[in-house]
Protein backbone atom coordinates (compact mmCIF):
# COMPACT_ATOMS: atom_id res chain seq x y z
CA UNK A 1 0.00 0.00 0.00
CA UNK A 2 1.06 3.65 0.02
CA UNK A 3 3.82 4.34 2.25
CA UNK A 4 4.81 8.23 1.36
CA UNK A 5 4.62 11.14 -1.31
CA UNK A 6 6.97 12.03 -3.47
CA UNK A 7 7.10 15.31 -4.71
CA UNK A 8 9.37 16.73 -7.39
CA UNK A 9 10.82 20.46 -8.73
CA UNK A 10 11.38 21.61 -12.16
CA UNK A 11 13.67 24.07 -11.90
CA UNK A 12 15.95 26.06 -14.81
CA UNK A 13 18.86 26.02 -11.65
CA UNK A 14 18.54 22.82 -10.23
CA UNK A 15 22.09 22.43 -9.04
CA UNK A 16 21.59 25.57 -7.20
CA UNK A 17 17.84 25.01 -5.73
CA UNK A 18 19.41 21.35 -4.71
CA UNK A 19 22.04 23.13 -2.75
CA UNK A 20 19.76 25.43 -1.64
CA UNK A 21 17.10 22.86 0.09
CA UNK A 22 20.55 21.23 1.42
CA UNK A 23 22.23 24.17 2.69
CA UNK A 24 20.04 26.63 3.44
CA UNK A 25 16.96 24.53 4.60
CA UNK A 26 18.68 22.09 6.54
CA UNK A 27 17.11 19.16 4.69
CA UNK A 28 19.16 16.16 4.88
CA UNK A 29 19.34 14.38 1.10
CA UNK A 30 20.85 11.09 -0.29
CA UNK A 31 22.85 11.02 -3.05
CA UNK A 32 22.14 8.39 -5.51
CA UNK A 33 24.42 9.46 -8.75
CA UNK A 34 24.90 12.11 -11.07
CA UNK A 35 24.45 15.18 -9.31
CA UNK A 36 20.80 13.87 -8.16
CA UNK A 37 19.86 14.22 -4.41
CA UNK A 38 16.69 12.98 -3.10
CA UNK A 39 15.75 14.83 0.15
CA UNK A 40 13.58 13.08 2.92
CA UNK A 41 11.41 14.65 4.98
CA UNK A 42 10.10 13.09 8.48
CA UNK A 43 6.71 13.73 8.22
CA UNK A 44 3.96 14.11 4.84
CA UNK A 45 0.32 14.89 4.73
CA UNK A 46 -1.93 15.50 2.36
CA UNK A 47 -4.98 17.00 1.87
CA UNK A 48 -8.03 17.25 -0.95
CA UNK A 49 -9.69 20.75 -1.54
CA UNK A 50 -12.39 21.34 -3.92
CA UNK A 51 -12.77 23.93 -6.32
CA UNK A 52 -14.90 26.50 -5.94
CA UNK A 53 -15.49 29.44 -8.56
CA UNK A 54 -12.46 31.77 -9.85
CA UNK A 55 -11.23 31.94 -6.52
CA UNK A 56 -9.57 28.59 -6.40
CA UNK A 57 -6.95 26.53 -8.70
CA UNK A 58 -8.63 24.18 -11.64
CA UNK A 59 -9.63 20.92 -10.57
CA UNK A 60 -6.26 18.83 -11.28
CA UNK A 61 -3.83 21.31 -9.58
CA UNK A 62 -1.67 20.11 -7.51
CA UNK A 63 0.14 22.14 -4.40
CA UNK A 64 2.98 21.49 -2.32
CA UNK A 65 4.27 23.34 0.87
CA UNK A 66 6.71 22.90 3.88
CA UNK A 67 5.32 22.85 7.03
CA UNK A 68 6.91 23.97 10.85
CA UNK A 69 5.98 23.74 14.60
CA UNK A 70 7.13 27.16 14.80
CA UNK A 71 7.01 29.69 11.93
CA UNK A 72 7.95 32.62 13.80
CA UNK A 73 11.52 30.64 14.81
CA UNK A 74 12.08 28.88 11.37
CA UNK A 75 11.78 32.51 9.37
CA UNK A 76 14.43 33.99 11.62
CA UNK A 77 16.89 31.04 11.43
CA UNK A 78 16.07 30.88 7.28
CA UNK A 79 16.58 34.79 7.04
CA UNK A 80 20.03 33.94 9.25
CA UNK A 81 20.89 32.45 6.54
CA UNK A 82 20.22 34.56 3.86
CA UNK A 83 16.87 33.24 2.60
CA UNK A 84 14.65 35.71 0.52
CA UNK A 85 11.09 35.98 1.33
CA UNK A 86 7.91 37.25 -0.41
CA UNK A 87 5.71 38.61 2.06
CA UNK A 88 5.99 38.22 6.35
CA UNK A 89 3.89 35.92 7.85
CA UNK A 90 0.34 36.27 8.11
CA UNK A 91 -3.03 34.31 9.78
CA UNK A 92 -4.55 32.49 7.21
CA UNK A 93 -7.10 30.46 9.35
CA UNK A 94 -6.12 27.26 9.36
CA UNK A 95 -2.26 28.35 9.66
CA UNK A 96 0.00 30.87 9.98
CA UNK A 97 1.93 30.88 6.38
CA UNK A 98 4.86 32.60 4.46
CA UNK A 99 6.26 32.26 1.14
CA UNK A 100 9.94 32.66 0.26
CA UNK A 101 12.29 32.20 -3.39
CA UNK A 102 14.12 29.43 -3.95
CA UNK A 103 16.84 29.49 -7.06
CA UNK A 104 15.06 28.82 -10.46
CA UNK A 105 12.40 31.47 -9.73
CA UNK A 106 10.65 28.69 -7.18
CA UNK A 107 8.20 30.24 -4.90
CA UNK A 108 7.66 28.13 -2.15
CA UNK A 109 4.90 28.42 0.92
CA UNK A 110 6.14 27.31 4.48
CA UNK A 111 3.44 26.98 7.28
CA UNK A 112 2.59 26.10 10.97
CA UNK A 113 -0.73 24.48 10.82
CA UNK A 114 -3.63 25.06 13.44
CA UNK A 115 -5.06 22.05 13.07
Amino acid sequence: MIQGLHGMFYSSEPEELRAFMRDKLGISARDIGEGWLIFDLAKADLGVHPTEGEATPPSGTHDISFFCDDLEATVAELRGRGVAFLDEIRDDGWGFTIRLVMPGGVQMQIYQPKF
